[in-house]
């Protein structure tokens, strides 16, 4: 029989109106959105139904409205008694959201501590002085090259190992630039800069990454109901103690997503459910294996589909 794992987005899912037909349907959209809002003091529903987009895309504002989104559509699938999974894994910010999913993390503390997380990754690198780019169709091994072989120009290396021949690399912005000419001048098919104002998950995030230590010693977690398989390592979190060090690590490191997902293959998993807006993971997962079954649950059609047909799964 089939074994399903969530996997949970992370920043650029996001738009305004997200959630907006699951709502009208479901009330525990709502309802996870109002002790989300409360417990920021911050009225997301309304940010996430009517924007505006600008405020939206804030990073501080973006991580909660992502979390608390993602975490209304699980409840929404257990409500309607889905199947459990056997695995999470989110990407980024969605790990953190997977751990809510699991019951490590609470709901509140979940989005008050990546609010903070926002707050800290913008204050890490002034706007401007970062940058993020998504090279296509350059092997791993090709793409550290490029970043190496412009380092007199600053800091810039592979952040996010999404699928074969896709890698996003990060720093600083002169140093990302140079990286681009050079991953083209290496047969990259297409680079592409990415419209964001944080070069997460790179050396840069460090002094972000101490402050948010001090914050998560405050913050209480629990081992996992349901297995969280984590970016930094590609590793199943085992304690409390491991998962406070990668939330730590990962502010810096890169997401090892082809890890990750490998992990839960090599389980046997054969459907991976995105739990949260868009579909980004989706298509990431099929290249990383095309015979995975995927899909998203960001419709009722698409949520009463998947509901059926693991239905029998275990």
């Amino acid at each position: 029989m089939s074994k399903i794992a969530f996997v949970f987005p992370g920043q650029g899912s996001q738009q305004v109106g997200m959630l907006q037909l699951l709502a009208d349907q479901y009330p525990e959209i709502n309802e996870t959105l109002t002790e989300a809002s409360d417990a920021l003091s911050l009225d997301l529903r309304k940010l996430i139904f009517t924007g505006p987009a600008d405020v939206l895309n804030q990073t501080e504002n973006t991580q909660p409205a992502l979390l608390a989104s993602s975490v209304a559509i699980w409840r929404v699938w257990q409500s309607l008694g889905g199947t459990k999974p056997v695995f999470m894994a989110g990407h980024s910010l969605g790990e953190y959201s997977a751990l809510v999913c699991a019951k490590s993390i609470s709901l509140v503390d979940a989005v008050r501590l990546v609010r903070r997380r926002g707050q800290l990754m913008q204050a890490a690198v002034p706007d401007g002085q970062g940058a993020m780019a998504a090279v296509l169709g350059l092997d791993d091994n090709i793409v550290q090259q490029a970043c190496d072989q412009v380092a007199e120009a600053g800091l810039v290396s592979p952040v996010n190992y999404n699928s074969p021949g896709q890698v996003v690399i990060a720093g600083q912005a002169a140093a990302v630039d140079k990286a681009i000419s050079e991953a083209e001048a290496l047969g990259a098919k297409k680079v592409v800069k990415l419209s964001v104002s944080v070069p997460s998950h790179c050396e840069l995030m460090k002094p972000a990454a101490e402050q948010l230590a001090d914050v998560l010693s405050s913050i209480d977690i629990a081992v996992p109901e349901i297995s969280v398989v984590q970016n930094v390592s590609g590793r199943i979190a085992e304690t409390p103690e491991v998962i406070r060090t990668q939330l730590i690590e990962q502010l810096y490191s890169p997401v090892q997503w082809v890890a990750t997902v490998n992990t839960m293959l090599a389980a046997e998993v054969d459907t991976i459910i995105e739990c949260g807006p868009g579909k980004v993971l989706s298509g990431l997962n099929k290249r990383i294996q095309r015979k995975l079954q995927v899909s998203s649950l960001e419709t009722p059609e698409l949520m009463s589909k998947m509901i059926s047909s693991t239905s029998v799964a275990v």
